[in-house]
């Protein structure tokens, strides 16, 4: 097949939604396309000075192509997460008051320089119950704003998107949900929401649009439009940016994306003539995310969004040593970070489900209730009342320094405190559960951060009363007289760490995370501690991170390279056996048509014969219909025209009666077969084996040719463009004597040969290869189908949505 065939047949791929992709065909296309760009530079060489030039420089520009595009793309998200976090505060801040000397301004811009508050910013009104209803007012009109947007013009926008994004990284094509009108929805409709005051931050979904903003620039390129395997380099490059611009933490948003989105990377490379398949997460992936994400946190710190010199409003920094017996009270902290993620999480999806079966219709009704009842229910706390990463600044924040909010370093006001900061956690926990996964824009991050802060303030607090209330006890022996001993903004820094590895199920992205925010090397070790009891917990007790599970929930086709399996069976107890077959030769183009308008399959293997299902090959869905289309331009191609699916060579000089089978299979849009387990009875064909075709099969006759076959004489059917031609579907003038003397055929007529777009080598296994391997093949190589075989005989296919709906229904 000619280079421009395999590019408009990616191009085709690209918009099949809820299908895989095939990672080893995808790889072998791009091998195509590096051989002929090799050999079209090498017939440059030798020629005049100027086409060499040319050469030359489109090799330097090749080379450094992929660092422009995430230069570009960093760049990118950088000013679109410096935008949002402008419109956030000033929307946020607005359902408070406004700005006498300019009312786009908000509070810290209209008060630069003030520690707390400022004449020119005045409240709504003098009288509480006005600026009451005014701040849920503008609570639920945001709400209900970010949910139009999002129903009406982009459904995808709708929460988070990492679930959605790990699939999609993995080989799962999903139309629209990277595009750019999603970006702009999400860009749009995500400051509505975090204003509205509902539980859900911005930080998870600014994965979402940073990866929309890389996937909508790289299009522009016809490398990366056309190669799935490079694009899915940009996309793990904008996830790592989205959460280092998000954090501040360029590192931490890398070590994110490779714990987040770990993969098994599929690269083809040369070497020594050898195409080589690597199973390990890319190097160059790395270094690319690293400096996509360095462009992005250099662009948003050059804005400076918040004109304090910060990137992100909770930046703290500790300059003081913490203390060994403390670390008995960070166990406590881990604790509750796994607790937390595992009760979220299993409560979310209850809520989740509820939503999906009861409130499907009333999307925007659903996200302007919650945002009312939130709003009239936190008004009254301090903590749950302001935006959530200013309530963490707050909180981190050390009370020796003189800084204060509200009553929050005296000591007078500590059972008052206590009780605010109790009710802030359970309260946001329960927001948090029902309002994470409405429809808007919604991220967990930033939620569990402010639950794990205020539980940490309040464990930090206790520690403080006890010392205080013990100061000689020997369990404080290791505190100086001199200096304070026990820091509750610590506590809360830590107790944010642990809720966001528990909701998450991360460890080192988190540990570093939090370091980069911080600044402080003495609290590494601490933060390890915390997040690793958390781990601990979390491994022991729940099912993964809320993202994961959301993946189990929705149903998506995502292979978890992290995750061990244990079947303890054969490929052939899961294999799909009803399956539709191509004969190699002998069906006519109009029941081919017939076949692809009543299936919906991904793809048909290919056998030399019905009776002796031998297998010949496999040729994808896409591909058949591609040449079909393609011969109809080029000739007048009649229904009654006979199909090849081999090459004329190693076709028999009798056909045989020749089937088209048809299975009790669904469609499952992805390979070739969805689920169709009423198959035990099996047609016996010789003694051959026992794994042979089902009974019960609906088998469409062809009647028998008169005289054998006349080796076809190849008419070849130019491209589109022009150029020489290519073998897209050799068409075969019949009732012609060939150059091999063979008889002319009776009855004559046209003949299309498919032959070239076949599989001759697809992946196959034997019916009693262990299914956890089968898994291994899946996860590793990244086929969209594996061909079960016994003896060169097709028994069945399996595709990873058969094995994914086998491991939901058995485990």
């Amino acid at each position: 097949m000619a280079t421009t065939d395999f590019e408009e047949i990616a191009e085709i791929k690209r918009y099949e939604d809820f299908s895989t992709i095939d990672w080893v065909q995808d790889a072998a296309r791009e091998q195509l396309r590096q051989r002929v760009r090799r050999s079209r530079s090498l017939k440059t060489y030798g020629r005049s000075w100027l086409p060499t030039v040319l050469a030359h420089f489109r090799e330097l520009y090749g080379s450094i192509q992929g660092w422009i595009v995430v230069s570009c793309i960093g760049a990118s998200i950088g000013a679109i997460a410096a935008m949002l976090n402008i419109i956030t505060e000033w929307l946020s801040d607005i359902k408070l008051g406004y700005c006498t000397t300019g009312f786009y301004l908000n509070e810290k811009f209209c008060c630069s320089g003030a520690d707390v508050g400022c004449p020119e910013w005045h409240q709504w009104s003098s009288w509480s119950i006005f600026n009451y209803l005014i701040f849920v007012i503008l609570s639920v009109c945001f709400a209900t704003m970010s949910a139009f947007l999002v129903k009406f013009y982009a459904p995808y926008a709708a929460g988070s998107g990492i679930s959605e994004i790990k699939c999609i990284v993995s080989g799962f094509v999903m139309k629209g949900f990277l595009g750019g009108w999603t970006l702009l929805i999400k860009s749009l409709g995500l400051p509505l929401a975090i204003a509205s005051g509902l539980s859900v931050g911005k930080e998870g979904p600014s994965v979402h649009y940073a990866v929309c903003a890389g996937n909508v620039i790289a299009r522009c390129f016809n490398r990366y439009r056309r190669n799935a395997a490079k694009m899915r380099e940009i996309l793990t490059a904008c996830a790592a940016t989205g959460v280092a611009v998000a954090f501040g933490s360029p590192i931490g948003g890398v070590l994110f994306s490779l714990e987040v989105f770990l993969i098994c990377s599929l690269t083809a490379t040369q070497s020594n003539k050898k195409q080589e398949i690597s199973s390990n997460f890319s190097l160059k992936t790395m270094w690319r995310s690293y400096f996509c994400a360095l462009f992005g946190t250099a662009v948003l710190a050059a804005i400076n969004p918040f004109r304090t010199g910060q990137l992100v409003m909770f930046q703290v920094h500790y300059d003081r040593d913490w203390h060994f017996f403390e670390i008995i009270f960070f166990i406590i902290l881990g604790v509750f970070g796994g607790l937390y993620g595992i009760f979220v999480s299993k409560w979310n999806l209850e809520a989740q489900a509820f939503r999906k079966k009861h409130l499907g219709k009333y999307a925007i009704e659903e996200a302007a209730c919650l945002a009312g009842i939130t709003a009239a229910i936190c008004y009254f706390n301090k903590f749950l009342k302001i935006d959530m990463t200013e309530s963490l600044e707050i909180l981190f924040k050390e009370c020796e320094r003189g800084e204060d909010y509200d009553g929050l370093c005296e000591p007078s006001n500590r059972s008052r405190l206590i009780a605010s900061l109790i009710f802030a956690t359970v309260v946001r926990t329960l927001l948090v559960i029902v309002s994470y996964g409405s429809k808007v824009p919604a991220g967990i991050f930033v939620p569990s951060m402010a639950i794990g802060a205020s539980f940490g303030r309040l464990v930090g607090i206790i520690v403080q009363v006890l010392h205080e209330s013990h100061p000689e006890s020997a369990f404080f022996a290791a505190c100086s007289k001199d200096a304070p001993c026990i820091t509750p903004g610590t506590y809360a820094f830590l107790g944010a760490g642990a809720a966001l590895s528990g909701i998450m199920n991360i460890t080192v992205s988190v540990v570093v995370i939090m370091f980069e925010l911080t600044g402080a090397l003495t609290y590494i070790l601490p933060t390890m501690i915390v997040v690793g009891v958390t781990k601990i917990i979390n491994e022991k007790f729940g099912r993964g991170g809320i993202a994961d599970q959301a993946i189990f929930f929705n149903g998506f086709p995502f292979l978890d390279n992290k995750e061990e399996h244990v079947f303890g069976v054969n490929v052939s107890d899961a294999m799909i056996q009803g399956v539709s077959v191509l004969p190699s030769y002998g069906m006519v183009l109009g029941e081919v048509e017939e076949l692809l308008k009543r299936t919906k399959y991904g793809g048909f293997p290919v056998v030399e014969d019905t009776r002796s299902m031998i297998l010949s090959g496999y040729i994808g869905r896409t591909e058949l219909q591609y040449a079909i289309e393609r011969a109809k331009r080029s000739s007048a191609i009649q229904p009654t025209a006979k199909c090849f699916f081999t090459t004329p060579d190693q076709m028999p000089l009798r056909p045989a009666s020749v089937s088209a089978i048809t299975g009790n299979a669904a469609t499952n849009g992805n390979g070739a077969v969805s689920d169709s387990r009423d198959s035990s009875a099996v047609v016996s064909s010789g003694n051959a084996s026992s794994y042979d075709l089902p009974t019960g099969m609906t088998t469409v006759k062809m009647a028998k040719s008169a005289s054998p076959q006349p080796r076809p004489l190849h008419v070849d059917i130019p491209n589109d463009q022009g150029e020489a031609p290519s073998l897209i579907a050799t068409v075969v003038i019949g009732g012609q004597a060939s150059a091999s003397g063979m008889p002319e055929e009776e009855h004559g007529g046209m003949h299309v040969d498919f032959s070239q777009f076949i599989d001759i080598t697809p992946i196959t296994v034997n019916p009693k290869f262990p299914l956890e391997t089968v898994m291994e093949l899946f996860k590793k190589l990244g086929p969209s189908v594996i061909l079960v075989e016994y003896r060169g005989r097709l028994c069945g296919l399996i595709t990873p949505k058969d094995l994914l709906k086998y491991q939901f229904n058995k485990h």
